[in-house]
């Protein structure tokens, strides 16, 4: 019987691999790194993570981003079952909110059903090696022992996940432990808002904390202990070892049921009507490496002010998505090999994925040039180590493109204020403002960005010589350097322009 579902999913496989993909989303990658002394980065597993970016003729999306540990069997598993049983016509535009939340719902469930029923030979197989009483065609007990070993091996593992939905122009978000969902809109007055959709299942969540009280475990103690059968998260698809053998767990033996569960929280649906902005899916690496470097307290304002700065810059959802995950990778090496008080949380991190579904944002004119204009205008992204919980934001000046209003995006009802962004010649600031705390931060900038020159149509134009003019202007640094250097050597020796 259990082969059967083998080829079940082998089946799924097949179909789901015809389904296209869509091209209104970007995907960055990154793998797990381990620092050595001199700060050169070695793997230290195949890449575990795993994600969806696929679309119907009907007008459905289908996003998702997992964090797979210990193999990415169960990676590949949910991102083909989920494909499957979301995609092949059972949803269409009849379907209410309550309809798509509980088909959400049950598709998960499925996913876990069908790893565990993949896995089925081998736990038998295991059960009865385990044995040693039982009769085995493996009598040697070093080659039964090794024989356990890579049983253990093929059923061992789990995966968080995030998924997003669009049908019928609404967004559904499902999360299943500690990966991460951000919405970005840009409000008429230039601002980018950034709201996190949900919170992560780990033991550090209260509402996680209550449910496992109400099984009856110690809430304090798994706060304490921080992790449950080697993970953070209280939820997870997966991991037969802590949802099968749980009572045998001294830290879950008390549970009344199951304690560690693949049920997903739900959120949706979200209107996706006149609203411009883009979406986030993260993995829990690409989190940990940033908040590692960086700390927690802005790390959602931070990534969207990368991908707002990539965006103003790059032609192509694919290297705004990559190049926002080496800047991650950058940033947390950097931290590591300076030394500084954060470092010692920099010695590692793990695979890393970043999902960008762009929702009316335009990418940068790749036909223009920065002496002509357009949004490929440099953008300065101040980070900060302060420790401090006080309100701070982070400020983007962004050139937007001159065209036509744009609409589309989501809308997050009375978090997320209606509006639509006004392009222009000139560079709005765009103050990144954190909606999923108590308190919202903001501040203002002219954005002028006095470092550049006005470049207008005849800064494109060779003069005389041949030189087109700079559009940067180096009088005050080289003012600077002459005062630091009164031997003159600096200026004599052809530094600045001649």
């Amino acid at each position: 019987m259990a082969a059967q579902p083998r080829n079940l999913m082998q089946s799924n496989q097949s179909w789901t691999d015809d389904l296209p993909l869509c091209k209104m989303c970007g995907v960055g990658t990154a793998p797990n790194c381990v620092y050595g002394p001199d700060g050169k980065g070695t793997e230290s597993h195949p890449n575990e993570d795993g994600y969806l970016r696929l679309k119907t003729e009907n007008g459905c999306f289908l996003y998702g981003v997992f964090n797979g540990y210990d193999g990415c069997r169960v990676t590949s598993v949910a991102s083909q079952c989920l494909s499957a049983e979301l995609l092949l016509g059972q949803l269409n535009s009849s379907h209410t909110d309550n309809d798509v939340r509980r088909m959400l719902t049950q598709a998960f469930d499925v996913v876990e059903k069908s790893y565990f029923a993949t896995i089925g030979d081998a736990l038998a197989m295991k059960a009865e090696l385990s044995n040693f009483d039982s009769p085995s065609q493996i009598e040697n007990p070093q080659e039964r022992l090794e024989r356990l070993k890579q049983l253990e091996q093929e059923v061992s593992g789990g995966a968080t996940a995030v998924v997003a939905l669009i049908l019928n122009n609404k967004l559904y978000i499902a999360n299943v432990g500690t990966n991460r969902a951000l919405l970005c809109k840009s409000s008429s007055d230039g601002q980018n808002q950034v709201l996190q959709i949900g919170r992560p299942h780990s033991t550090d969540n209260e509402d996680e904390l209550q449910r496992l009280a109400a099984l009856g475990l110690d809430s304090a103690r798994i706060r304490q202990a921080g992790q449950i059968g080697g993970q953070s998260s209280t939820r997870r698809l997966g991991d037969h070892r802590v949802k099968n053998n749980y009572n045998e767990i001294d830290l879950l033996s008390a549970a009344k049921s199951k304690p560690v569960i693949a049920e997903p929280e739900i959120h949706g649906s979200l209107s996706l009507d006149s609203v411009t902005g883009f979406l986030l899916l993260m993995s829990e690496g690409l989190i940990n490496a940033l908040e590692s470097a960086h700390g927690p307290e802005q790390a959602n304002q931070e990534i969207v002010a990368m991908v707002a700065a990539e965006l103003a810059q790059q032609t192509s959802l694919e290297a705004v998505a990559q190049s926002v995950v080496e800047r991650v990778k950058r940033l947390h090496h950097d931290v590591y090999v300076s030394g500084r008080q954060r470092a010692t949380y920099c010695s590692r991190h793990e695979d890393m994925t970043l999902l960008i579904r762009t929702l009316n944002y335009p990418l940068a004119d790749g036909a223009l040039t920065p002496t002509q204009g357009g949004r490929i205008y440099p953008v300065s992204v101040p980070y900060s180590n302060s420790q401090s919980t006080s309100k701070t934001s982070v400020t983007l000046s962004l050139v937007m493109p001159s065209q036509s209003t744009l609409t589309n995006g989501t809308n997050t009802a009375s978090t997320l204020e209606e509006g639509t962004p006004t392009p222009g010649s000139q560079s709005p600031t765009a103050t990144l403002q954190s909606t999923n705390t108590q308190t919202q931060s903001s501040s203002s900038s002219s954005g002028d960005g006095s470092l550049f020159r006005q470049r207008g149509s005849q800064a494109a134009q060779p003069d005389e010589t041949g030189r087109v003019p700079p559009y940067v202007d180096f009088s005050q640094f080289y003012r600077l350097w002459g005062t630091d250097h009164s031997d003159g050597q600096s200026t004599q020796g052809g530094l600045g322009p001649q």
